[in-house]
């Protein structure tokens, strides 16, 4: 294969004509070019953290969408279905992921499951991260949430962390808001770089303390704006990511959509490129190419250098996309699972009350953070009940591993007005949840995921909707294009019903991820995300 085009060279912040030679599947040679073109060349985009799992679909499938994008490969932490199936999980992501040329890169989940204050499907041990740090799909410890547990020497914690040191890979973090002494603390302990920054003060400060600070875009949460004006003094330290897609927004656009919005702020063209493009593959120690002799030919085409439109995407020297075709193909996948309880009955969701003020959870849109605020709610006949007019919410998670007591607690800012929606995506335990507005709906809602064993769902009067993840409880066998469109179809319920969120499903998701401050709930109870407790109403 031989390519004319404008190449960009980010390391040395040159653009020239060049004669890019593909032999064998690497880069042979790059002659500078005589020929005027209008198009450019230049390395593939780095996801450098993402939950594949949490857009739903396999990673077969999730590749054949992201080349059309530009993404030639993904730092992924499978720490979600990890914590459905244990180690087994993690090696079902790595083999469905070797089916496609695209370059997966796997780590080792630090903490499954997250916190003791929930029940997981599984356990996965220090000796098991030994074993999956020694493969050569997986390069780093995965984010280490459990930052209490670095911060007071927590014996199990440590003997994770001295595995991650003994095969000298890289430790990703997880600790919103932590600075000072404590932020120290956890840097000290070879912990490298923090997705979860969501105040600038936090992240600037993280970086002048030797982490490296990855600006996230995803679905629910959204930090680009508030950590964008760190990029020009910081850009070698900082990455791009979108950590946890749905379906319908990876259709639009991926790190693609982060260059061309950062770009459009005024940071430099090869800064953001550097961010975008290598500096994941120097931090992780990537077998990506960064267009350069010798190495694999890894690389896109794009247009323009504004609009960064996607010609082609080459992975080993391979077209995988071309415009806006990818030529990835859908492979037949076994499903695996863990579900095991019988169906709900409507009382299971009352909830026995007998005071106010109580501890309430407050949704913030856009943000994994939540708000713990109190407030009053109506009881009757000694029962707690959904105030729709004030925007109170029952919220409610079910254990889908054993049957179990149903636990129950109150939401503000979902802003259903009837019915109910729930999910089997409940990072990071993956139990049932929901949000609504009466007990049958809210039991509805969440039968017709035991009945399907995963998956998401909306019950709106005689209307019932639902979205099948076969696999784990958390990914469809199907193209991207068609759990979009079942997605798409399921979010318009849920507004019809009264939701304001951008996202309702993604933040309901997050709503029982301890390990994000500041109120979340369990299926052991309500959670408070700073103290590490649990909490009475």
């Amino acid at each position: 294969m031989i390519i004319e085009s404008n190449l960009i060279d980010i390391r040395h912040k040159t653009i020239f004509p060049a004669r890019v030679t593909v032999e064998n599947g690497r880069i042979k040679s790059i002659e500078k070019g005589d020929k005027k073109v209008e198009n450019y060349i230049l390395p593939g985009f780095i996801d450098a953290h993402v939950h594949i799992e949490s857009s739903m679909l396999l990673p077969t499938e999730f590749a054949k969408t992201a080349v059309l994008h530009g993404t030639v490969a993904t730092v992924s932490d499978p720490h979600e279905i990890a914590n459905v199936l244990g180690k087994s999980g993690v090696y079902y992501m790595i083999e469905n992921g070797r089916k496609v040329p695209f370059k997966f890169n796997f780590g080792a989940p630090s903490c499954v499951p997250a916190t003791t204050f929930e029940t997981a499907g599984a356990a996965i041990t220090a000796e098991d991260i030994d074993e999956l740090l020694a493969l050569e799909e997986v390069r780093y410890l995965a984010e280490m949430m459990n930052w209490p547990g670095v911060i007071f020497d927590d014996p199990s914690v440590s003997a994770i962390l001295a595995v991650a040191h003994k095969h000298q890979k890289p430790i990703d973090g997880h600790a919103p808001g932590l600075v000072g002494e404590q932020a120290l603390k956890y840097i000290s302990k070879r912990i490298s770089t923090d997705h979860e920054c969501y105040m600038l003060e936090e992240a600037r400060f993280k970086l002048q303390n030797g982490m490296k600070v990855i600006i996230r875009e995803g679905s629910a949460a959204k930090n680009f704006n508030t950590l964008e004006p760190l990029i020009d003094e910081f850009y070698d330290k900082m990455m791009f990511c979108s950590d946890d897609k749905h379906p319908d927004d990876l259709l639009i656009g991926h790190i693609n959509l982060l260059v061309k919005r950062a770009i459009v702020k005024g940071n430099d063209l090869f800064k953001v490129l550097k961010m975008a493009c290598i500096n994941p593959i120097e931090h992780y120690k990537l077998d990506v190419g960064t267009l350069r002799e010798g190495e694999p030919a890894d690389f896109i085409m794009v247009d323009n250098t504004s609009d960064f439109n996607i010609i082609k995407t080459v992975i080993d020297g391979k077209i995988v996309a071309e415009n806006g075709h990818s030529f990835i193909h859908t492979e037949p996948e076994k499903v695996v699972n863990n579900f095991n309880i019988s169906t709900k009955k409507t009382a299971d969701f009352e909830i026995a009350l007998t005071h106010n003020p109580i501890n309430i959870i407050e949704v913030l849109d856009g943000q994994l953070i939540t708000n713990k605020i109190q407030g009053s709610i109506t009881i009757q006949e000694g029962f707690a009940q959904s105030d729709i007019e004030n925007d109170i919410l029952k919220i409610c998670v079910v254990n889908r591993y054993a049957d179990a007591p149903v636990a129950v607690a109150f939401i503000k800012n979902f802003g259903l007005q009837r019915g109910a929606i729930a999910s089997s995506v409940a990072h990071d335990s993956h139990n049932i949840i929901a949000v609504g507005v009466d007990n049958a709906s809210i039991a509805r809602a969440v039968n017709l995921l035991i009945e399907t064993k995963g998956g998401l769902s909306a019950v709106n009067g005689d209307r019932e909707e639902i979205l099948p993840l076969p696999v784990a409880g958390l990914m469809s066998t199907e193209s991207c294009e068609i759990v979009a469109e079942q997605y798409t179809r399921l979010v318009q319920l849920s507004r019809e019903m009264g939701s304001t969120l951008t996202s309702p499903y993604m933040s309901l998701s997050f709503m029982a991820l301890l390990v994000i401050p500041r109120l979340k709930l369990s299926d052991k109870g309500l959670f408070d995300g700073e103290k590490f407790e649990l909490l009475s109403y």
